[in-house]
């Protein structure tokens, strides 16, 4: 029985020295905001702008909180004619290069929704068809997360 107990003791021990360590990976969960609870498909660059200026304002930033994230409604209803998402010129003039520049001006983490279906869940242009190419957009935009839904994809 003693030798059982000092071979479990030992595997403990082991499993102790040697287990997978997860120094500092994921403290906390990813903070941030998204759009869609409040104000659904309604948004638009100024909006977003107050909301990153408020982050910094107020001391969310300073408490931790990072990411800005657009919900559905930020594109526009048809891509462009070489396949691009376009951002709904009305809603974000500046486009979304720039906001994703302010954003990251205030030290702040900038995302963006799609879905893996043709559509997204409000009816706009989802990356079905276009995953890599959509990737290569979000990159070159600036955007650091993807929040991404999974709408129309029957």
């Amino acid at each position: 029985m003693k030798r059982i107990l000092f071979f479990v003791f030992i595997c403990f021990f082991y499993s102790y020295l040697n287990g997978q360590k997860f120094d500092g990976l994921a403290l906390t969960p990813p903070l941030g905001w998204n759009s869609w609870n409040t104000f659904a498909t309604d948004i638009n660059e100024q909006l977003v702008r107050e909301i990153a200026d408020a982050f910094v304002e107020k001391g969310l930033k300073a408490a931790g909180y990072q990411y800005i994230v657009l919900d559905d409604g930020w594109m526009s209803k048809e891509r462009d004619s070489k396949g691009n998402l376009v951002a709904d010129p009305e809603k974000f003039p500046s486009g979304m290069k720039a906001l994703a520049d302010y954003v990251h001006s205030k030290g702040l983490k900038f995302g963006l929704y799609n879905c893996a279906g043709s559509k997204t869940c409000a009816g706009y242009p989802g990356s079905r068809g276009h995953e890599y190419q959509d990737a290569l957009l979000y990159a070159s935009w600036g955007v650091d997360y993807l929040k991404y839904d999974w709408c129309n994809t029957g």
